[in-house]
């Protein structure tokens, strides 16, 4: 009897498409060819690359215009610095011709024998120290009767006034006010009128 071996039929071959781009690119560099990337990503990385060098060129013009300001300002400083220094310098050689002229005051009190001369020597000196400080722009502001303004007086003593106009204003002048340019350089030390208060009777 004969055995008949059962034949077993072939699988029928199944062809798969894989149409992902990244499979195909792997089998194209398996084949030996340089894989292509999407039209998409290489414009986001021609783009990235683009905005990447723009913000270099801003970094480097920021960094230059930080260095050109501190530049600047060191400048400015030293010519400002230099500026003061000069106009400090020319204000105290004005005021040692004050000083000449008060030596020689001195000198001229130790033989004078009538008091009016020193004393007319010593105006002149005065005089000429007040000059000096107006052509710096110090002027001595009058107090004496005006209201009393914190801003112009230093209030030291208040002293009783019997006329009520004289309340709240300057009776008395210890030391006199100067300003410069309009603004106070020392307020003046004042005594300032103070109201009498009514009787407890009157009121």
């Amino acid at each position: 009897m004969t055995t008949e071996t059962p034949t077993m039929s072939t699988p029928p071959k199944i062809n798969v498409v894989d149409r992902r781009f990244w499979a195909k690119d792997s089998r194209a560099q398996d084949d030996g060819d340089t894989p292509k990337k999407p039209t998409y990503v290489e414009a986001l990385e021609t783009q990235l690359k683009e905005r990447e060098a723009k913000l270099d060129d801003t970094l480097t013009k920021h960094r230059l215009a930080v260095n050109e300001f501190e530049e600047s300002r060191v400048r400015l400083s030293r010519d400002v610095a230099k500026e003061v220094d000069r106009q400090k310098r020319q204000m105290l050689v004005e005021l040692l011709e004050v000083l000449d002229n008060l030596d020689r005051a001195v000198a001229a009190a130790e033989k004078a024998t009538e008091i009016a001369t020193l004393r007319q020597g010593v105006a002149m000196v005065r005089d000429q120290f007040v000059a000096k400080l107006q052509s710096l722009g110090v002027k001595r502001r009058q107090s004496l009767g005006e209201p009393f303004d914190p801003r112009w007086h230093d209030a030291m003593t208040h002293v009783p006034v019997t006329d009520p106009s004289q309340a709240d204003r300057v009776v008395g002048v210890i030391q006199e006010a100067y300003e410069i340019q309009g603004e106070p350089l020392r307020p003046a030390q004042v005594a300032v009128g103070k109201g009498q208060e009514p009787d407890a009777d009157d009121a």
